[in-house]
């Protein structure tokens, strides 16, 4: 060993943020929303935009997506997929498992209410 050089076990180690896994597995979600002709544009024009939380425990994180998605649609193939794409981009991008993907669907907008007025679709 040369003099001056740092064993690896010494060097440290890195931590990624919370946050910064949070903010990966958003995009993700957003990503899979895109893929397959799906679309992040709800009724009226507005975009969702995915939130996620996660909680990090050494190399793995169990993560939350909170969704908005437009109605009629097919809601459970939009769930899988954001809980693969998640679960895919996570390991890809930050190199932890995720043993869980919870996905909460928040809210539905659907095309046939005009101006956003709250009631049931006849």
């Amino acid at each position: 060993m040369t003099e001056g050089v740092v064993p690896a076990a010494g060097r440290g180690e890195t931590r990624i943020a919370d946050r910064v896994v949070a903010k990966v597995a958003a995009q993700a979600a957003r990503e899979a929303l895109r893929q397959d002709g799906r679309s992040t544009a709800l009724p009226g024009g507005a975009v969702a935009r995915p939130r996620a939380t996660v909680a990090v425990r050494e190399q793995s994180a169990r993560v939350r997506v909170a969704l908005e998605l437009a109605y009629p649609s097919d809601i459970g193939a939009q769930c899988g997929a954001v809980r693969r794409q998640v679960t895919e981009r996570v390991k890809e991008l930050v190199g932890m498992e995720v043993p869980h993907v919870a996905v909460d669907v928040e809210r539905l907008h659907s095309a046939h209410l005009k101006g956003g007025a709250p009631g049931r679709v006849t």
